[in-house]
Order: structure tokens, then C-alpha cells, then sequence
């Protein structure tokens, strides 16, 4: 499947003209990045010098940097802690230019950070602080209220769930009641234990393995994968789903019945962290600007294969997805 210069740049140019509302679990993600020289006398691990400290935007606040970066008008709810990870990442959101206004603060919970030691391109260890409680009934209410005072004003809706506490079942089905009704683009990257919570969105974004949970069994040939893919269609009765296929690249499953597969384009895969948010960002982005299912599709699998070859998360430029797309 190709797409022509002129067709893409209609889609492009509408891009920065819309808006749209990612609702779910935020990270900090930090990034320790050092050498090791010597292994520590008190045990027989690696000592790591620390030469560079990074921190990034993870979980539902990497798909709001994503959009962000393509220009879209980008507002992200979710919920952080009152502690020092949560005020370093409202300040990294400020740097990416997404306002930290609508993040509900809990005093009674850890904003969510992953700390990874890196040393000579290796990870050599992950620490993860977070709470995973789901987010208590006064908290469902207040980001509810605040997402009834948003939702028209924007052209399309993600919901990026990473299993921490905010996309519970109120929180899913109110979210996408509320978007339905308004005819509103909504798209789901989800965890298999709440695929049930988002019947009748627009599209939802499993992975491989994510998908086969979800039905049941694991999806080993291209059969499994385009049999669960048509299940999963007929139990959420959603407009279309999208499995991430890693090397594989991504299928699209649209309730026409059409089947779509698109190769990955990946040149090289050197960290894959944060690419699922690439593509549920540039596929939402590019849907609400024009693009057919398909289209879409194929313009967040070049997005992706941008993705997969930088450290950590990261988000593409327009310039950048023309250049990988038209040459």
C-alpha cells in the first residue's frame, strides 16, 4: 500500500488545524547513562559512572509529546503524585510545550517513575516506582467533570491505559459513552484485563501478544493473528483494530472486513520503548485530519519504524515522517 505526495500533504497540512484529548496512566522516565570499568568488591555486579542524567515523558504523556510534536493541540488529564518525580515531570511537560493544568494531584500516590541504568547502549538494570491502586471514586468524578468540560471542543479522544490505576471501569465507559455521543474519533492503546471497558470505540491498538491474551490463546502464524483479530472486532464491536506485530509489522482489521497488512519499515530496531504510543498518537492525529483507516495506519507504521531506532521515547516530526514515507 503507497500513499501519493499530494494525498499525504492534504493530511499533513490538517494535522496542526485539530485537537485531541489523551486521557491516562503518565510516567516520568528517567535515564541514567554511564560505563562500567570495574565490577563492585561487595557483590558481582557492574559499577556504573554516571555521566549523563535524562528524563523523558512516558506512558499517556510520551502520546501526548507525540502529538504535541506534530503540532496537534494536545491535552492530557491524568493523575501524578505530590511528590518531587511529579513536579520534574509537570516541568518537562512545560519544556514540550503541553500544559499541566488538567493533571489531578493525589497526596496518597507515587507519580509513576522508571529509572533505567544504561551503560555502553546496555540496560543494565530498571528500578520502577509507581502506585497501581485504581484511583479512588472522588478522582473518577473529578477527571470525568473535567473531561465533560473539554471533550467539544476537541476532534478526536486517546485513551492510553498502562494498568496503573486511572483508566478504570467508570473512568473507560464514561469516557467513551461520552465521546460516542458526540461523534468523536476514540482510540484505545489497551491492557488485556480492561479490553472489555472500551466496546464501540473507533479502533483499538493491541500488540501481538496483548491480542492473544485477550482472546485466549497465544498467536503464533499469520492465521492466529487474522483469526484474533476478527474476534476481537466482533466482541468489542469496534470500527477497526490494529495489532502491532513488532518485526512483523502491524494488521488492520476494519469491520468492513477488510484486512489489511503493513510491513514494518523499520531500518533498524535499536530501542522499541515508547513506540506503541507513537503509533496510537500519529494514527489518532492523522484520522482526525482526513485520513481513511488505512491511510492512517500506514502513516503511524513509518512513525514507528522512526521510533524503534532512538533511545527511549521520543516522537517524530512531520518533516520526518515525510521524508520516510515519500523516499
Amino acid at each position: 500500500m503507497k500513499i501519493s505526495e499530494e494525498r499525504l500533504d492534504e493530511i499533513i497540512e490538517n494535522i496542526p488545524k485539530k485537537s485531541v484529548i489523551v486521557v491516562g496512566d503518565v510516567m516520568l522516565d528517567e535515564y541514567l547513562i554511564g560505563t562500567v570499568e570495574r565490577i563492585s568488591p561487595e557483590a558481582p555486579i557492574p559499577v556504573v559512572d554516571l555521566q549523563k542524567q535524562m528524563f523523558r515523558l512516558g506512558g499517556a504523556a510520551n502520546v501526548a509529546f507525540n502529538l504535541a510534536t506534530l503540532g496537534t493541540k494536545t491535552i492530557l488529564i491524568g493523575v501524578i503524585g505530590d511528590d518531587t518525580s511529579g513536579r520534574i515531570f509537570k516541568n518537562e511537560l512545560v519544556k514540550k510545550g503541553i500544559s499541566p493544568e488538567y493533571l489531578i494531584v493525589d497526596k496518597n500516590r507515587h507519580t509513576t517513575r522508571k529509572t533505567r541504568v544504561i551503560a555502553h547502549n546496555q540496560q543494565v538494570v530498571r528500578i520502577d516506582r509507581e502506585t497501581r491502586n485504581p484511583i479512588d471514586e472522588k478522582e473518577e468524578l473529578a477527571l470525568l467533570e473535567m473531561f465533560d468540560k473539554l471533550v467539544d471542543n476537541v476532534d478526536g479522544i486517546i485513551i492510553s491505559d498502562y494498568f496503573k490505576g486511572v483508566i478504570t471501569e467508570k473512568v473507560a465507559q464514561g469516557i467513551v459513552e461520552r465521546g460516542k455521543k458526540r461523534g468523536k474519533f476514540v482510540s484505545v492503546d489497551p491492557k488485556e484485563k480492561h479490553f472489555q471497558y472500551f466496546k464501540g470505540v473507533s479502533i483499538i491498538t493491541p500488540n501481538q501478544k496483548e491480542a492473544g491474551l485477550i482472546v485466549g490463546e497465544k498467536l503464533v502464524s499469520d492465521d492466529d493473528v487474522y483469526e484474533a483479530g476478527k474476534r476481537i472486532l466482533n466482541m468489542l464491536g469496534s470500527g477497526a483494530v490494529l495489532i502491532k506485530r513488532g518485526e512483523k509489522g502491524m494488521t488492520l482489521f476494519e469491520n468492513s472486513g477488510t484486512i489489511t497488512n503493513l510491513p514494518t519499515v523499520a531500518r533498524e530496531v535499536y530501542d522499541v520503548t515508547g513506540a506503541g504510543d507513537t503509533v496510537i498518537a500519529v494514527l489518532t492525529a492523522a484520522s482526525v485530519a482526513g485520513a481513511n483507516l488505512k491511510e492512517s495506519a500506514l502513516i503511524s507504521n513509518y512513525a514507528a519504524g522512526i521510533i524503534v531506532g532512538q533511545l527511549g521515547t521520543a516522537a517524530v516530526t512531520i518533516d520526518q515522517l515525510k521524508e520516510a514515507i515519500l523516499n
